[in-house]
């Protein structure tokens, strides 16, 4: 396989879980914003400095303006991270490799590109009818994955879109969670009711798991368990983390570079860190610094992975 179409179709299902990512934050600040007993103080500022490409003084104008909020973090070709620029950088991957992606994956992100545009998707965040636009939003991107499990073969193409996938996933848990877990000073001891927890746990679609299978009262550390050390939550470090090496070995068996090694060094390293972390004994400082180091060996690693397959200088 040609190292731009690899390129091109990691980048396809890296930006596809970005889009829905940002778009599960968006409607879980925009339906719990709404719960004003529970809520008060929830605004948009923390989803603006993590998803907005702005200046202070364009947040500070947004962060009390649900309808300004969601056309920044959706419909703004000028930052970046909207939901809208990242589905058209989606679709030009997906255009440039449609001989390598199935007739029904290419047709599902052409849909959400042309659902986005519409004039009339723009006015539905105007009004009361804001979470109609969110739901269109959702439903193509769940359509997406459906569609991309069930259509695309089992090759060296659906490898590397599933690396671009988790890669994205990792790096995602791992920015909500330090923010979640920043408000509270990295203190595991410092005890908060599961509601604190709610913005975290549903914007990672875990909150049900959460209720069916932890009892104890230790939420803090029981969703530090469940976001980035459960073996069995989607969304999770760990999980993450092991379908990259699933899909990094199928790669590398069918790619015989001298540099490989270096690769699966650097990844084994980051693996180790994380399944082999007593996550029990965090202290304040030693729980910063794991989420630090594991974001910026997760970075280390895309790029080293990039420079392998896809010809990055």
């Amino acid at each position: 396989m040609l190292s731009r179409i690899a390129d091109s179709l990691f980048w396809l299902n890296r930006y596809m879980e970005r889009a829905d990512s940002i778009a599960r934050v968006i409607k879980t600040n925009y339906v719990l914003s709404l719960d004003k007993g529970v809520n008060d103080s929830l605004n948009w500022r923390p989803v603006l400095e993590l998803f907005a490409a702005i200046n202070e003084d364009k947040i500070v104008l947004a962060e009390n303006n649900p309808e300004e909020a969601m056309k920044l973090l959706i419909l703004n070709q000028n930052n970046i991270n909207s939901v809208k620029a990242i589905v058209t950088r989606a679709r030009e991957n997906a255009r440039g490799v449609q001989d390598h992606v199935t007739k029904e994956v290419w047709e599902q992100v052409n849909q959400l590109f042309h659902a986005i545009n519409q004039p009339a998707f723009s006015r539905k965040l105007n009004n009361y009818n804001a979470l109609e636009a969110l739901d269109i939003i959702s439903k193509n991107l769940v359509m997406y994955a459906g569609v991309t499990e069930t259509t695309m073969p089992r090759g060296l193409g659906w490898s590397f879109m599933n690396l671009g996938r988790h890669i994205e996933r990792c790096l995602l848990t791992i920015e909500m969670a330090s923010r979640e877990y920043k408000l509270i000073d990295y203190d595991l001891e410092n005890y908060k009711d599961i509601l604190q927890w709610r913005y975290l746990l549903l914007s990672l679609s875990g909150y049900e798991l959460y209720l069916k299978n932890y009892r104890s009262q230790n939420h803090n550390l029981n969703v530090l368990h469940q976001v980035i050390f459960n073996p069995v939550f989607t969304r999770s470090l760990t999980y993450s983390l092991g379908r990259v090496e699933k899909y990094l070995n199928y790669v590398i068996s069918e790619n015989s570079y001298h540099e490989n090694t270096c690769l699966l060094r650097n990844f084994g390293q980051l693996y180790s860190l994380v399944k082999y972390t007593d996550y029990e004994s965090f202290d304040k400082s030693s729980m910063e610094k794991f989420f630090s180091d594991i974001k910026e060996q997760i970075l280390v690693f895309s790029n080293l992975l990039g420079q392998n397959f896809f010809s990055y200088n």
